[in-house]
């Protein structure tokens, strides 16, 4: 082909086909889930796939992240919509805010972010703080960056490194990891990320970067509800951390007890996401629905609303699983893998980089997890004894860094917090860096012990 080996032509295939998958959605603007779908296709056909080869490819790699990944994100989502509506969320912030004072309020923010991150994706999140940054800020008289930027970390890491999160659920389900660890490395990581990217990092840059709130934006968001209307404190903790309990649970069980014991049977099911999260809902049905007067037709509402918003996304996932099932039956996971091990990278930091790459030139932290995660799978199986949780973690990370202009996430924040392009790059952007980068020297040293 061209006078190159078989295995140079896959590998510049791939590159020629991530560069246009790149400017499809860049330059030309074009969805992400159509823009996949065709640089599928344009790799399966120039790899010399068989056409039918092609297809079939492209669907089960779609319809094998769907099945899992999707019930995942209506349910997670659905218990999000209601920890919002019921005023759960709120009600863990303002106990932070009360336990922490107004000198440490970044703290309480962070902690506050990262607790109600965990079920919930980072926009519905960011969407369901951001009025207490607001609020916080007016009655405490604290720099919206100094409160905002821990708030954004908080959720940031659980994104990028917690499940239930699609992204890490996503490298969970490629790499074969097993997602108690998972969550377990991932809080032992995230943790000290956020507090370093958010708190430390938010109260230096504050002193230069104060911000000024848009005083339209602080009257329509710096509205209190009465704390009376509200879950309590251990009540909402209780609903947000059952499914995290219960998967954790699951893998204590696998871990201690031998195979065929009942309790680590029924454990298995009761502890897995989708057994997880269900339970979750069905007690928020109650603790932020029933509970807090809230009718069955409301509930049935808010629920129906939950799943509009969550479409494209998981249009955007499926199509990113077939787009990773390409590249695996085209063959060019076997020749990177294959280069990765001559090459003697470590493949969490290889896993890293390519995340990063691909995150920084799409802008996409989920295309960059799930793209990722399959250019790095083979290595999996060529470099005996390498820990799948770190790969999953280091996937997460790499795809957090240099969020700039072809994020939306980018421009979310600075609308909300009223900043200037170059403000931005210095906070939200510098931010996520530190995210990626802190993370990954995190996951490094556990890989020395675990």
């Amino acid at each position: 082909m061209l006078g190159m080996s078989h295995n140079t032509f896959l590998l510049l295939d791939a590159v020629v086909t991530i560069i246009g998958l790149i400017v499809l959605i860049t330059r030309f603007k074009l969805h992400p889930f159509i823009a996949l779908i065709i640089a599928s296709a344009f790799l399966g056909l120039t790899a010399g796939m068989p056409a039918n080869l092609i297809i079939k490819s492209f669907q089960d790699g779609f319809g094998g992240v769907l099945g899992f990944v999707g019930i995942i994100l209506a349910l997670g989502t659905m218990l999000g919509k209601m920890m919002a509506d019921s005023g759960g969320a709120d009600q863990i912030a303002r106990t932070l805010i009360r336990a922490f004072g107004k000198e440490k309020v970044q703290w309480a923010m962070m902690f506050a972010a990262f607790l109600v991150g965990i079920p919930l994706f980072f926009e519905i999140g960011f969407v369901l703080l951001i009025p207490l940054v607001f609020i916080v800020a007016r009655r405490t008289g604290v720099s919206i960056i100094k409160i905002g930027i821990p708030l954004l970390a908080g959720l940031s890491a659980v994104h990028g490194l917690v499940p239930p999160h699609p992204g890490p659920l996503l490298a969970i389900g490629v790499f074969g990891a097993d997602i108690g660890k998972t969550i377990l490395y991932g809080l032992i990581v995230a943790l000290p990320t956020a507090i370093i990217a958010g708190p430390i990092y938010g109260t230096f840059i504050a002193k230069y970067i104060p911000g000024h709130a848009s005083q339209e934006l602080m009257d329509q968001l710096a509205s209190e509800p009465e704390s009376s209307t509200l879950p309590s404190f251990s009540i909402t903790l209780v609903t947000v951390l059952l499914p995290v309990f219960l998967m954790l649970l699951k893998t204590f069980a696998d871990v201690a007890l031998p195979d065929g014991n009942f309790f680590r049977v029924w454990m298995d099911m009761i502890g897995h996401p989708i057994s997880a999260l269900l339970l979750a809902l069905l007690l928020a049905l109650y603790t932020f629905g029933a509970r807090q007067g809230i009718d069955s037709k409301r509930i049935l509402k808010l629920l129906d609303a939950s799943l509009a918003p969550t479409a494209a996304i998981i249009l955007i996932i499926g199509a990113g699983g077939g787009f990773k099932q390409m590249l695996v039956a085209s063959g060019v996971g076997d020749v990177i893998g294959h280069m990765a091990v001559n090459a003697q990278i470590s493949p969490i930091l290889l896993a890293w980089l390519v995340a990063a790459v691909i995150r920084i030139a799409t802008g996409s932290a989920t295309v960059a997890t799930i793209t990722g995660a399959g250019i790095v799978l083979p290595v999996v199986d060529l470099i005996p004894g390498v820990n799948r949780e770190l790969l999953v973690l280091a996937t997460g990370a790499g795809s957090l860094i240099l969020s700039h202009v072809n994020d939306a996430g980018f421009w979310l924040v600075k609308q909300y917090f009223n900043m200037t392009v170059a403000e931005t790059f210095k906070t939200w952007t510098a931010m996520e860096t530190i995210l990626s980068i802190v993370g990954l020297i995190f996951i490094l040293l556990l890989s020395l012990v675990v």
